[in-house]
């Protein structure tokens, strides 16, 4: 009796242990995501080698998410009869061939075609990999390795935000371009080794899966997401002019700021991804009014240093639980479309973050100043509140039906 009490209790740790790949898949993430920040560092670097300026250059960033919005959907229906694990390593591929392109050209208009071309792959990667990442872990934890997945996101916010100036100035933007292509090759080969194969998986239809998004929950899910991303991302564009202009601080410590944005963002995927698997729809509206009243606060407390830094954390935290939950609730929504779900969460994230961020520069010369992204993410968390409160009525009303 007592041993196998005690065979039990060494083994339920293990059964709680991830898969090998949901990690891994965490590392390719990172990549992906410090590419995205890490031009940011880069601008005037780049400005000077191409001989463009650097609004121009500032254009490389919209252009990968624009790539990440028609990107993802589009290459999760086109790589529908491919191997998953193919997909993840050819993502890769092209990936780092992105970077190369754009490390050995001297034409800003090819370096532009690059990072679309980059921003596509990432789109792949990241909508495919959510599906090899929750079928890997099970439906019972589902929520939580996308959770894990994700915050190879956070970690490349803490890394790329330092990353881009430090690697400008060792070895070039040039070099750091190269850094991520090698990185992404190495990554390919990892994910191809240890990535479980699904080669025996019943190829599927374009039309098939565009018919599993015909039901209205997966729209209003995708409202949501658009709104409440958003939100707490559009106030962590311009950041910077708050804390420089508003709460006070020197330009050398905003990319503390930026870093502290990332810890939280960390925390914030891998907490949500352990509540949302049992009460994913809770998890999500707490996300959300957690967001509401990060951006209230910070309308109203920037003027502090202290609390700036603390709200700033929880914004990260917040904001940053939100693309495990609604990944996974998409995939949920569209079991028979697990890919092209994930992918339109892809698309809705970035497609949230180029809107809102495109609302508030035209807002930042108003009335409102450096305080317009925070009361715009605030309107447009709330919109978000709305395509929510429709999901769980209709939820609350389905349970009702079933026990009637």
């Amino acid at each position: 009796m007592t041993s196998t009490a005690a065979t039990s209790s060494t083994s339920a740790p293990a059964k709680e242990r991830l898969p090998f790949v949901v990690p891994l898949l965490a590392v390719g993430t990172f990549l992906m995501c410090t590419s995205a920040y890490i031009v940011a560092g880069l601008l005037q670097q780049i400005s000077t080698g191409l001989d463009v300026n650097v609004a121009q250059v500032g254009l490389l960033i919209t252009a990968f998410a624009i790539g990440m919005v028609v990107g993802a959907p589009v290459m999760a229906v086109a790589t529908l009869r491919l191997p998953r694990r193919s997909t993840l390593v050819i993502a890769l591929v092209v990936f780092a061939l992105g970077h190369v392109i754009a490390a050995l050209s001297a034409s800003f208009a090819i370096v532009l075609v690059a990072r679309v071309l980059t921003a596509v792959a990432t789109g792949a990667f990241w909508s495919v990999a959510s599906v090899v990442a929750t079928t890997a872990a099970g439906p019972t934890r589902s929520s939580r390795a996308l959770g894990v997945m994700m915050s190879g996101v956070g970690l490349a916010t803490v890394a790329g935000v330092p990353l881009g100036p430090l690697a400008g100035q060792l070895i070039g933007w040039r070099g750091a371009f190269w850094g991520l292509a090698v990185l992404a090759a190495v990554a390919a080969v990892i994910i191809h080794r240890f990535a479980p194969a699904d080669e025996d998986r019943a190829p599927q239809s374009a039309v098939a899966e565009l018919q599993a998004l015909a039901h209205g929950k997966t729209w209003l899910l995708v409202a949501a997401t658009v709104l409440i991303t958003g939100a707490y991302m559009g106030a962590f564009s311009y950041l910077t002019p708050l804390a420089t202009e508003r709460t006070g601080l020197p330009e050398r410590s905003v990319p503390i700021v930026l870093v502290c944005f990332g810890i939280g963002a960390v925390i914030g995927t891998n907490l949500a991804g352990r509540f949302a698997d049992r009460r994913p729809l809770t998890t999500l509206v707490s996300a959300a009014v957690g967001v509401a009243a990060v951006l209230g606060l910070l309308f109203g407390l920037s003027v502090f240093v202290v609390p700036t830094i603390v709200l700033v954390i929880l914004l990260g935290i917040v904001g940053m639980a939100v693309p495990p939950v609604a990944t996974g609730l998409a995939v949920r929504f569209a079991p028979s479309a697990p890919t092209l779900a994930a992918a339109l969460s892809v698309a809705a994230f970035n497609g949230g973050t180029a809107i809102a961020s495109w609302l508030e520069s035209e807002a930042l010369d108003g009335p409102l100043g450096v305080t317009a992204p925070e009361v715009i993410g605030l309107v447009m968390v709330v919109l978000g509140l709305i395509p929510l409160g429709v999901l769980a009525l209709r939820r609350a009303t389905a349970a009702h039906t079933s026990h009637a």
